[in-house]
């Protein structure tokens, strides 16, 4: 059956709209039911919301008479290697606070398929049990996920002076600590979290303070990692972006791995250098689990998002923010990070988000998409998707000419909009 409450990942939404607690303790309880009434490991980012949230999941699960350990404010990839039968985050990741989600991972720290999800939801009515299970409050999981972090991807980073956008999430401490840790002079931003912040003006998705506080301060580099601390995307010396696109085929050289996974919305410069080095190329659909997917159906370890999902298997179980950060920052071995960035040409790329009250795509829009790239012929390309995450259609045109893919771009958003507005 098709997924109603679940989207590209987890289940999203406004909090007190669409996400309640009344939903939130039913999908523990669902979840619990659908893992055997076992232990199930719950970490959160730093919403308002969260801890109503949590403590609604948590209700949900012992009501399944399943025992939930709460590992409090936690960034999502601790929460995958510290999965136990079951591991759950309650954040809306890179979304603003008004959002918050509950993601889910397998004892193995690995996202849920699209049918173990629709198992869960067929679960969504059942009722609560006689026994009850055990609440447990830990402490100690913010430690140890640092620990395994620095000591596999941690390497000598004296001398380098780094700005660290923490997006007011669940990196805040932490990712300045580990930086700091490795010897690099380390300056934060988006640092204070007060429940209300997080994104807002900072982050992965908002990278002009970042840019900002790097013109402005001299820094060697910027990493900025989104509020639940799966994503990572940087800026150069000169506050240059540095997406996941070219995050991706840095490391990519730098680990001399023979093959990579990223999605649709990879660059076709990207492709072009990794023909070049011979490096093989498997596509997936948007959305970092199926990236993930791609890698454990290959046997790979590395790949991503242009939206800075990298994902990079050895020592780890999904995608790592931090272990990505600190991977690229290994991997300037004394260069500029413009330089190293510059190995891969980028096509220019023109996007737009329509919002709709209609995610289907109507049969005039598939149409124009496919009439323009059957005129491109491969020397440029149109994508347009339906968001998984809110009431967006995501245009995407791909050019060697700026002004071609601005122009298409605007003419399949126009059409998009006049359909599905």
């Amino acid at each position: 059956m098709a997924r109603r409450y679940f989207g590209t990942d987890g289940v999203r939404g406004v909090v007190g709209e669409f996400l309640t607690p009344e939903l939130v303790e039913r999908l523990g309880r669902a979840a619990a039911t659908w893992t055997g009434a076992a232990k199930v490991f719950v970490g959160r980012d730093t919403r308002a919301s969260g801890v109503e949230l949590e403590e609604a999941f948590a209700r949900g699960v012992l009501s399944a008479g399943g025992d939930c350990i709460l590992g409090g404010v936690l960034p999502t990839p601790a929460v995958a290697l510290l999965a136990l039968d079951l591991g759950v985050v309650i954040s809306a990741s890179h979304n603003p606070p008004e959002y918050n989600g509950v993601k889910f991972f397998d004892a193995q720290g690995r996202k849920l398929s699209d049918d173990s999800e629709e198992q869960i939801e067929e679960l969504l009515t059942v009722a609560p049990g006689i026994d009850q299970g055990r609440l447990e409050r830990v402490e100690v999981a913010t430690d140890s996920y640092l620990t395994h972090v620095l000591e596999r991807f941690g390497t000598d980073l004296t001398g380098l002076r780094i700005a660290v956008d923490c997006a007011n999430g669940a990196y805040a401490g932490l990712a300045p600590t580990a930086f700091a840790h490795c010897g690099a002079e380390v300056h934060a931003i988006g640092d204070e979290p007060d429940g209300t912040n997080i994104n807002v003006g900072c982050g992965a998705t908002d990278l002009a303070l970042l840019q900002r506080t790097v013109r402005e301060g001299s820094f060697d580099l910027g990493v900025a990692f989104d509020g639940d601390g799966d994503r990572m995307l940087a800026v150069d010396e000169n506050g240059e972006v540095v997406d996941g696109d070219q995050i991706v085929a840095i490391l990519a050289l730098d680990q001399q791995v023979d093959q990579v996974a990223v999605t649709v919305m990879t660059n076709l410069g990207f492709h072009a250098l990794m023909r070049e080095r011979g490096i093989r190329v498997h596509t997936t659909d948007v959305g970092d689990r199926y990236v993930l997917e791609a890698l454990q159906r290959e046997g790979a370890i590395l790949g991503g998002e242009q939206s800075g999902h990298i994902i990079f298997l050895r020592d780890h179980v999904t995608g790592d923010g931090l272990a990505a950060g600190l991977l690229l920052c290994g991997a300037l071995h004394g260069r500029r990070l413009s330089e190293v960035a510059s190995v891969m040409p980028r096509y220019p790329q023109v996007k737009e988000n329509v919002r709709v009250t209609a995610r289907e795509l109507t049969p005039a829009v598939h149409a124009e998409v496919e009439r323009v790239n059957r005129d491109w012929d491969g020397s440029g390309r149109v994508l347009v998707r339906p968001s998984g995450t809110e009431p967006l259609i995501r245009v995407l045109a791909e050019a060697e000419n700026t002004d071609v893919a601005q122009e298409a771009c605007a003419s399949i958003a126009n059409l998009v909009r006049r359909e599905l507005g």
